[in-house]
């Protein structure tokens, strides 16, 4: 007898974050409501025992287990390929979603028929407001970011949007991968996210070819989701921060003309630098080095 196809799929993408992953687990089952939902763990390469436990208190998850830490694109892409469900909903490990959050999310997609990708509020652990959605990058939004200006002269949290213009259901540019509900319809159109970001900008890379197919991005700050983050990537925390930057110049010369990228990494290694010469000599506070210009150039020629 054939199974009948579930509402969504939900994946979970893991690098040693073993008791975060249980205990969103177990949030699942409240957030779902009366969905009917597959679960998918992806783990990259944990060596906290993460998979063990997954299979051992959540039998009836499916794990899909990564001899080496493959991003989160590819990890995603994997449980995508193999999951069924008129959604999926890519959720980060170090996430506790709310009671009913995951339904809201597939009842307001259900509802427009157009939205490609929805995502939800996220909040720090303390119940406080985590930014949720931001325009896409632009070359003069990428530079204050950078230069730490954004933040100073325009407000905290920049370039995402403040509290105070996120409290109502809108259309967004980019919504962040940690909460991210996908209409199968939509990623069978355009594709899935762009492997070639090992991690950080797939997710306003998939947000702008949905846009650009004609597919709507959405935020509904109804469905909360408490959200840690940075619980894998402060692990290794300099090869991330050579990675944040690798994968904007490589939006940039994805998706604008190359000239952009070249402007902005001959702008970021500058402000970077700039940034170090500060906090070393005047601030005396010893970190080490920016990253080299090959390693950001590389990718803006390619």
């Amino acid at each position: 007898m054939t199974q009948p196809t579930p509402d969504l799929a939900i994946i979970l993408v893991s690098w040693n974050t073993r008791t975060m992953l249980l205990a969103c687990l177990a949030a699942l089952p409240a957030a779902l409501s009366d969905l009917d939902a597959e679960i998918w763990v992806v783990d990259n390469g944990s060596h906290d025992g993460s998979v063990a436990a997954v299979a051992h208190h959540f039998p009836a998850v499916h794990i899909i287990a990564n001899a080496e830490n493959r991003g989160f694109a590819a990890a995603n892409n994997q449980a995508l390929q193999a999951s069924s469900g008129r959604y999926a909903l890519l959720l980060n490990s170090d996430t506790i979603p709310y009671p009913g959050s995951i339904a809201q999310l597939v009842r307001f997609a259900d509802s427009q028929p157009r939205a490609g990708l929805v995502g939800g509020l996220l909040l720090n652990p303390d119940g406080s407001f985590q930014y949720s959605f931001a325009n896409f990058p632009s070359l003069s939004s990428e530079i204050l970011s950078a230069s730490g200006l954004g933040e100073r002269l325009i407000f905290r949290g920049f370039p995402s949007y403040p509290p105070q213009r996120s409290q109502h259901t809108r259309q967004v540019d980019v919504i962040p991968g940690a909460c991210m509900l996908a209409r199968r319809s939509a990623f069978s159109e355009v594709g899935m996210l762009d492997e070639a970001y090992f991690m950080y900008s797939e997710e306003p890379d998939w947000c702008l070819r949905m846009q650009r197919a004609g597919w709507q991005i959405w935020y509904v700050p109804a469905a909360r989701i408490m959200h840690y983050g940075g619980e894998s990537t402060r692990q290794v925390k300099v090869a991330m921060v050579e990675a944040l930057y690798r994968s904007k110049v490589r939006f940039f010369r994805k998706h604008y003309r190359r000239l952009y990228a070249t402007i902005f990494c001959t702008s970021l290694w500058k402000i970077l630098w700039l940034r170090w010469i500060v906090r070393s000599s005047i601030l005396r506070q010893h970190i080490g080095p920016p990253m080299g210009w090959r390693k950001l150039w590389g990718e803006a020629i390619k």
